[in-house]
């Protein structure tokens, strides 16, 4: 079933759900949660339906094996879908690829979709690609919903009001088996970010900014739902650049409410409702916004005019810094396992106490990921950088996140600009985000990195090492070489917020 007629799909229909009883006002979290209950287990776990299942290569073949080792079919096969992304090398599709354990996995993922009846967005259909991006470009993820899958970037798809989850292959077999999964309902922080960005801050810098902030920590046991005058202005690309990583802030999921931004973005698409259909979807999706008054676990509200151009200097995604600020200095940190902590980031990307991060000298420039790597970015990213030059020294990469972005920026010829750059340009896939495929960083190099993780070894070796930032601060890297402030690289051109 690899190109089959695309289907209307309807995830938010919940037929062992329960229906929310009216109880006064909730969250959309709550809303979608009941919505989704099939029983409760006690001891604060349900049972939940999943709405939505999307598997890939890496986390599916031993879920499969499950199944088939104990009898067990898919129960709900329409409810999933499939891609193909961390292996696929984006070079170059010759099949057999070079990587056997690679070609091993595309092979048995053919295989098991096959065997039960699950569409596959194969590298051959024109629509493969990270599984985050495949979701939304094919309105796939659909508000009110819940969406899983064997990713912990799972908590892309919130940015359409879903309740959407990362999980690991033992519950990949469940959801395959049984539809459901077995979870703790969550506490809901909402974030509000009130006010206007300055010129040359982005979602990205939005999305680092919160989890400094907060921590890496900072989310475990919450739902992030993001609120406020920043988030109703940002489009549909941005609100899945923020909730992406919400897992970078220790939170299991975040979310943004649905609105006319939504609404427009899947209209149209593949498998979004169609005539009828969609009006009674639209106003489905309406009612499913958190109400007035909603109760909150924690409300945190930060100002838009203190975010700048933020990047991370250390070894988790919660050691950022603002651009223009330098790195701590563990013997100013009361916090004895703090100060531990800063002194194991300090060494291991060769920094010293209290020196900035601009101006340090990058040896790799990334610009992919399920983060950003939509055609927004890439437009954006061009813009600045159409003119200029690659730094001598300097490894660029540019990896759009599915072959239809891919597709969409050779139409406007957003390719010769990357390429004329310097830049090399690819096939869609996860790439160097976290190089279970070909493209890996080299003993210490330091990576300029539009990606979401800068753990020791991310990016492929063990000592290389990974600064994360926006896809036009990577272009300020890229073409000076170094770390650098876009704002003062590209002049007014970096002045646009995205």
């Amino acid at each position: 079933m690899n190109d089959p007629t695309p289907r209307d799909h309807d995830p938010s229909d919940a037929p062992h759900g329960v229906a929310p009883h009216d109880d006064g006002p909730k969250t959309l979290y709550k809303k979608v949660w009941d919505a989704h209950t099939v029983r409760d287990l006690g001891g604060g776990r349900t049972q939940l339906l999943i709405g939505t299942h999307l598997i890939h290569e890496v986390t599916s073949p031993q879920a499969f094996g499950m199944l088939r080792d104990a009898g067990l079919d898919v129960r709900m096969p329409e409810r999933t879908f499939a891609t193909v992304d961390h292996i696929v090398p984006t070079h170059s599709l010759v099949e057999p690829f070079e990587d056997p354990i690679a070609d091993e996995m595309i092979r048995e993922l053919r295989k098991n979709t096959e065997a039960h009846g699950i569409e596959l967005f194969d590298v051959t259909t024109g629509r493969q690609g990270i599984v985050h991006m495949v979701g939304p470009e094919q309105g796939i993820t659909q508000p009110g919903t819940t969406i899983a899958c064997g990713d912990s970037h799972t908590s892309t798809h919130g940015a359409f009001g879903a309740i959407a989850f990362g999980i690991g292959t033992s519950q990949v077999r469940d959801v395959l088996a049984t539809q459901t999964m077995v979870m703790n309902e969550l506490k809901v922080r909402r974030i509000e970010v009130n006010g206007t960005l300055r010129p040359g801050v982005y979602a990205k810098d939005v999305i680092l900014h919160i989890i400094k902030t907060l921590g890496a920590k900072g989310g475990i046991g919450y739902a992030y739902e993001y609120a406020g005058d920043v988030f109703d202005a940002m489009t549909m690309e941005e609100r899945m650049t923020v909730c992406n990583m919400s897992i970078e802030g220790g939170a299991r999921c975040g979310y943004v409410n649905p609105d006319a931004t939504t609404f427009a973005y899947l209209e149209g698409r593949p498998y979004a409702p169609k005539g009828a259909d969609w009006d009674a979807a639209v106003q489905r999706w309406q009612a499913l916004a958190s109400d007035e008054g909603a109760p909150y676990d924690d409300v945190v509200v930060i100002d838009a005019a203190d975010i700048a151009p933020t990047v991370t200097w250390g070894i988790n995604p919660g050691q950022g810094v603002s651009i223009a600020d330098p790195v701590p200095d563990p013997d100013a940190v009361e916090d004895e396992a703090e100060a531990t902590s800063i002194r194991e980031a300090l060494a291991h990307m060769q920094l010293e106490p209290g020196a900035p991060i601009r101006g340090q000298k990058i040896d790799v420039a990334f610009f992919g990921s399920c983060t950003n790597a939509r055609l927004g970015d890439f437009l954006e990213a061009a813009r600045v950088l159409e003119g200029r030059t690659v730094a001598p020294g300097v490894e660029a990469i540019a990896v759009p996140g599915s072959q239809l972005v891919k597709a969409e920026c050779e139409r406007r010829g957003i390719d010769r600009i990357f390429i004329d750059a310097g830049f090399e340009w690819r096939g869609a896939g996860c790439s160097m985000c976290l190089a279970m495929n070909p493209d890996k960083l080299e003993g210490d190099q330091l990576c300029a990195s539009s990606s979401n993780r800068n753990f020791k070894g991310r990016q492929g070796s063990p000592t290389g090492r990974t600064v994360l930032m926006s896809p036009v601060m990577v272009m300020a890297a890229a073409v000076t070489g170094e770390i650098a402030d876009a704002r003062e690289v590209f002049g007014t051109a970096a002045e646009v917020p995205a």
